[in-house]
């Protein structure tokens, strides 16, 4: 096979007919690790052409067959997990044991369920409504699907969207991140062992490719999970054809802890929801609200916490986490910090650690206002910053004042308080003393600038399905 990551276009490797290449590059190092096709219009045109063939057949497949591919696809992600986890760790420098234990069992977790999804759709039930005539509601897939997924979980966000694609009978063209792209190529040729030729496609590139896929007459559904600019961009473009979207976008979610929660748990639910996988999660808690009575004492305990998180090499067993993923992102983030107003307090980390590769300290900061950048902004990075508030009322208007919605959560002990200020949060998802757990079954998508549409659950399934309406006369 050659030394060049190649498309993966109706279940063939298939190189950019122009032969352009982009350096991979390991954010552990900074050097260049690898080297990907980078595609143009012939290879957006195949893999359009193998998708639209591929949906005459895989529209009629039977729930039963779909069922069938998703498990062999699943089975086939186990049974390639090393050479998965060796890959993803090579272009996001995240710690092996992330991979392992947690990222690729979730995976398959995820494939399996939509594997039983597809043979449960629901609908209203078939009826009268009109003397003579009886009306039934049919699902339909909606044809072939454009995806689009980030860096910060290239195989995890590839899954979610294939699975409920496949699932409903559509058909899929996938771009992964640029710098990203090798573990989406690998679920791609295991997808080819269980799926007809062209069903699913993943076609690597740029942001130029990434426009002439959004952009192709052939998709009738774009979907990605990206920053709310990259998903504003995408929606204009499709806007423009009446292509049905799909998006999961940034989040820049509120920790609500008030004082009679139990500080040392929320602690460490804030540490953990914060500073996995180096904060570069659109659910991570990085913005905290702590009621004034405990706040002194809760952002000491944090800083003592976060100055104990281990960052380093994928290999490294006790690392907490790793590098950013790209020296844009690491210029972005030492920007935020280097703009800090002067009325906020670092009180630990707040700078590059070492001078190679992406790695952020683990930080804490405090004083910060409602109207400060790094507050507004998703910050994407192992930072954390904390804010008092004073009245219940308060801390639902500082949680609310930002323009992302996508996840949240509230730590107390006061239940009544907590069901309040679950339905008071403008956010996709509440946490009630927890932070960051997903699951399968539960959906996963935002509001306002976070995007709409869900991941995960049956929810997904019914977005990648059309409903039609049948009426037949009974006369």
């Amino acid at each position: 096979m050659s030394t060049i990551l190649a498309n993966v276009i109706g279940g063939e490797h298939v190189l950019a007919a122009d032969g352009r290449t982009s350096p991979l590059i390991d954010p552990v190092t900074g050097e260049q690790a690898g080297t990907a096709t980078v595609s143009a219009a012939p290879e957006v045109e195949a893999a359009m052409s193998a998708a639209a063939k591929a949906f005459a057949t895989w529209r009629r497949a039977t729930p039963a067959r779909r069922q069938d591919a998703l498990l062999a696809i699943a089975d086939g992600l186990a049974a390639r997990a090393e050479e998965i986890a060796d890959a993803e760790c090579r272009e996001t420098g995240k710690p092996r044991a992330a991979m392992t234990g947690e990222e690729i069992p979730m995976c398959v977790d995820t494939l399996r369920f939509f594997a039983g999804a597809a043979r449960h759709l629901e609908g209203k039930a078939a009826a009268e409504y009109m003397d003579g005539l009886t009306s039934w509601i049919r699902r339909e897939p909606i044809g072939v699907c454009a995806q689009i997924t980030p860096w910060n979980y290239p195989l995890m966000m590839a899954v979610w969207k294939i699975g409920p694609a496949l699932a409903a009978g559509n058909t899929v063209v996938l771009k992964p991140a640029e710098s990203t792209p090798t573990s989406t190529a690998i679920l791609a040729e295991v997808a080819a062992e269980a799926l007809p030729a062209g069903a699913c496609n993943v076609v690597l590139g740029d942001r130029d490719t990434g426009r002439l896929i959004v952009g192709h007459e052939v998709p009738q559904l774009i979907s990605i999970t990206g920053s709310t600019r990259a998903g504003i961009q995408v929606a204009r473009s499709a806007s423009a054809d009446l292509k049905k979207l799909h998006l999961e976008l940034g989040g820049n979610a509120p920790v609500v802890v008030f004082d009679d929660a139990d500080i040392p748990a929320a602690v460490e639910g804030v540490i953990g929801g914060a500073f996995l996988n180096a904060g570069q999660d659109c659910t991570a808690g990085s913005r905290v609200l702590v009621h004034s009575a405990v706040h002194d004492a809760f952002v000491a305990e944090l800083a003592k916490k976060a100055a104990a998180q281990r960052t380093g090499l994928p290999s490294r067993e006790d690392a907490d986490f790793g590098p950013l993923n790209n020296a844009d992102q690491l210029d972005r983030v030492l920007g935020l910090l280097e703009r800090l107003p002067d009325h906020a307090k670092v009180h630990t980390g707040g700078h590059r650690v070492g001078d190679r590769g992406y790695f952020i300290a683990p930080t804490v900061i405090s004083g910060l206002r409602a109207d400060d950048e790094i507050v507004r902004e998703e910050i994407f990075a192992p930072i954390i910053t904390v804010q008092p508030f004073g009245t219940e009322a308060e801390a639902a208007e500082l949680a609310n004042g930002v323009p992302q919605g996508l996840a949240s959560s509230v730590w107390t002990t006061d239940h009544a308080r907590a069901l309040r200020m679950s339905a008071e949060l403008d956010f996709g998802a509440v946490w009630l003393n927890n932070h960051g757990a997903l699951t399968s079954e539960m959906p996963h998508g935002g509001f306002k600038h976070s995007g709409y549409g869900k991941d995960l659950s049956a929810y997904s399934l019914e977005d990648y399905t059309r409903v039609k309406h049948v009426m037949s006369s009974t006369g």
